[in-house]
């Protein structure tokens, strides 16, 4: 992976979307709940703007809409050729890849279950309930009992009433079987690790979510006590993972062959930066104006859930950073390996919560909580990052090297 240790311009954190990032999400969080004050019924109609399968909301066309635009531009930028290339490589890849699927979804059950299920549960509040949507195909009588939680009708739709504590489990669990593939390019260019590396490991976690993200959440899901969507899961993955990876995949070849790779990397991945961050941003405007009610009236909830998502974040860093001083990786190589597990690829999270359990559920409001955490947390990582290089055996760093090896030039 030598060839692929020269950092890339592309992934410089110079858009101002990216470098101010949390302050955007807190105005789209205030944003959105002030729409939902002036305009209750704005959410509620776009949600209703959905593809219908025997009646029952499956795809909200607005949401997908936003959450394609978010993908694509990240999809876009994989060369699956570095994939190939990958098996030189076998200790960060390995270690990656066990975190991100056999460790990190069950350690983020696990906390999640123990804060919100027993720390915080008077405080989520015993008898706090949440509607959530109906697994796809069901069809049952209301008063029924479904799982944990109660067939009802609301406005002509059956809804599931479930606990609240537990959509919000939910949501966790969907941040935590998602590997993140976006944010984490500039997470590691800003801890000047291996930046090939870097984009290697998104292409892999993006083709290995396309066969473990559905069976590991309605394993656990299921274990959770939660409806098992198994259909919905699926076509979450087709619409949110499976279409803007292949869309990407053809684009790219088809602009290079046409454009040219210079033109590609300098004009067109230029154009598409701000697209994801921007369809996130209308997408969490949407989220908050449906929850305003929730977090007005219980403003602690946000609290509640990020606290576990943050020792999960912690946690699961500290265990990839350190296995790979044990497995004695370059720096350049282990700052991207941790940031890889720490991270959450909160795009498809949100999708799936939405698609679902519903726009107005509590499992897609701890999705939204996992973006509101993520880059002030992040960034303290990279710090942690930076301040530790000397423990690993190169000692320096790709950039340091370079620059070294420029002065010596000279």
């Amino acid at each position: 992976m030598a060839a692929m240790d020269k950092p890339t311009d592309q992934r410089k954190m110079t858009s101002l979307f990216e470098r101010y990032l949390t302050a955007w999400v807190g105005l789209c969080i205030v944003g959105g709940i002030a729409l939902g004050k002036i305009a209750p019924g704005l959410a509620q109609t776009l949600d209703g703007m959905a593809i219908s399968v025997k009646g029952a909301p499956v795809v909200s066309v607005p949401i997908a809409i936003c959450l394609f635009f978010m993908m694509y531009p990240i999809m876009v930028k994989i060369d699956f050729a570095e994939v190939l290339r990958a098996g030189k490589s076998i200790k960060p890849v390995g270690l990656t890849l066990v975190i991100n699927w056999l460790i990190k979804p069950f350690t983020m059950y696990a906390i999640s279950l123990f804060f919100l299920g027993t720390l915080f549960y008077n405080f989520i509040g015993p008898e706090a309930l949440d509607l959530v949507k109906l697994p796809f195909g069901v069809d049952l009588e209301t008063g029924v009992t479904y799982g944990i939680g109660t067939v009802v009708e609301i406005d002509g739709i059956k809804m599931l009433q479930v606990p609240l504590w537990r959509s919000y489990l939910a949501g966790c669990i969907l941040l935590g079987i998602a590997p993140c593939t976006a944010m984490v390019l500039v997470w590691g260019y800003l801890a000047k690790g291996n930046d090939g590396h870097t984009l290697v490991m998104v292409a892999i976690n993006s083709l290995a979510m396309l066969f473990l993200y559905g069976p590991l959440g309605g394993f656990l899901l299921g274990v959770g006590k939660l409806p098992v969507p198994w259909q919905a899961l699926l076509l979450s993955i087709s619409i949110y993972v499976a279409l803007p990876l292949g869309a990407g995949y053809l684009s790219r070849r088809w602009i290079i062959h046409h454009k040219g790779a210079t033109w590609f990397k300098e004009r067109f991945l230029h154009v598409l930066t701000p697209i994801t961050i921007i369809a996130l941003l209308v997408t969490l405007v949407l989220l908050f104006s449906f929850k305003g009610e929730t977090i007005l009236s219980n403003p602690l909830t946000i609290l509640w859930i990020a606290i576990p998502l943050l020792i999960q974040t912690v946690l699961i860093f500290g265990l990839g950073y350190g296995l790979s001083r044990v497995l004695g990786l370059r720096y350049a190589d282990a700052a991207p390996s941790a940031m890889i597990g720490a991270s959450n690829h909160f795009e498809v999270a949100i999708a799936t919560a939405t698609m679902l359990f519903g726009l107005s559920s509590g499992a897609a409001l701890a999705t939204v909580v996992g973006v509101l955490i993520e880059v002030p947390v992040m960034l303290m990582l990279v710090k942690v990052c930076l301040r530790t290089q000397h423990w690993f055996t190169d000692g320096q760093t790709t950039s340091d090297r370079e620059s070294e090896t420029a002065r010596t030039t000279t």
